[in-house]
């Protein structure tokens, strides 16, 4: 499995999520763009806007979890939904994990993009960090 990608795992109440890629930015890619899958179908989404996404992190939970909320946010905040992230870096400086990207989509329009299931937090709950072949990040959406 060299590919990235995403899925979504059984949980009884919530939406438990995995994301994989052959690099941790490609996996932190497909799990930025699985937010926007839960909120909506992203599939007629046009990249129109674009903005530049920052986060940081104390180690790859947190980064993980900041990264997921930053997204997020921009969809509460301002309408803002994804259909392409380009992570460009996930860098350590020191004690701090920075992660930079690139974020194109376009505001939310209820009478063209279907309405899915509302994500009231990123939880740290089954959150893991998988650093083998392929990386992997695992998560849960309380909705």
């Amino acid at each position: 499995m060299s590919e990235s990608g995403r899925r979504f795992l059984e949980h009884m109440s919530d939406v438990y999520v995995e994301a994989y890629g052959p690099t941790m930015e490609e996996a932190f890619k497909e799990a930025g763009l699985a937010i926007f899958d839960v909120i909506s179908d992203t599939k007629g989404v046009k990249p129109e806007l674009e903005r530049e996404v920052y986060a940081e992190g104390f180690d790859m939970h947190s980064l993980l979890y900041n990264w997921l909320e930053q997204l997020l946010l921009f969809f509460e905040l301002d309408g803002f939904l994804a259909s392409d992230i380009k992570v460009h870096a996930i860098d350590r400086s020191g004690d701090v994990l920075r992660i930079r990207a690139t974020v194109k989509g376009e505001r939310y329009d209820p009478s063209r993009h279907k309405h899915g299931i509302g994500i009231k937090s990123v939880t740290y709950a089954l959150m893991e960090i998988v650093e083998g072949d392929v990386k992997k990040v695992r998560f849960l959406l309380d909705i």
